[in-house]
């Protein structure tokens, strides 16, 4: 019940609010992202300008790589300034240009010591974005 509580004063909290004044556009602050996705999200929905973080937690046991958007017309890749990520985590940052669909890939592989015998796999990540004006 406690767990269920805290969700939902998060929900409540996350909704946002409409403030009047100068104050700087989330967007003009190169740290804050929009949209935030992990190896469990595999579609998301943003709109045009605003940034999209992507997290892929290896766990020590699988290191991503090759993190690319299908159409970068529609979801460009960026610098993510912040990007030092702990070991077995990987960062890729993207922003959204135009309506429509893009797909963001990754290939995981697994994280072999050096000299052992290693397992021949690869998995791939695949998140579905929709862009909308």
């Amino acid at each position: 019940m406690r767990f269920l509580v805290v969700v939902l004063a998060l929900l409540m909290v996350s909704c946002g609010t409409v403030g009047q004044g100068g104050s700087p556009s989330p967007s003009d602050n190169p740290m804050h992202f929009d949209v935030t996705a992990t190896e469990k999200d595999h579609a998301v929905s943003m709109h045009v300008g605003q940034k999209l973080e992507v997290v892929l937690h290896g766990g020590g046991q699988l290191n991503y790589e090759q993190v690319t958007s299908s159409n970068t017309s529609i979801l460009e890749p960026t610098v993510n300034p912040a990007a030092t990520a702990v070991r077995g985590v990987t960062l890729a940052a993207f922003r959204a240009r135009a309506p429509g669909e893009a797909r963001v890939t990754a290939v995981g592989a697994p994280v072999c010591p050096s000299g052992q015998a290693c397992p021949m796999f690869a998995v791939l990540y695949t998140l579905a974005v929709t862009v909308t004006p």
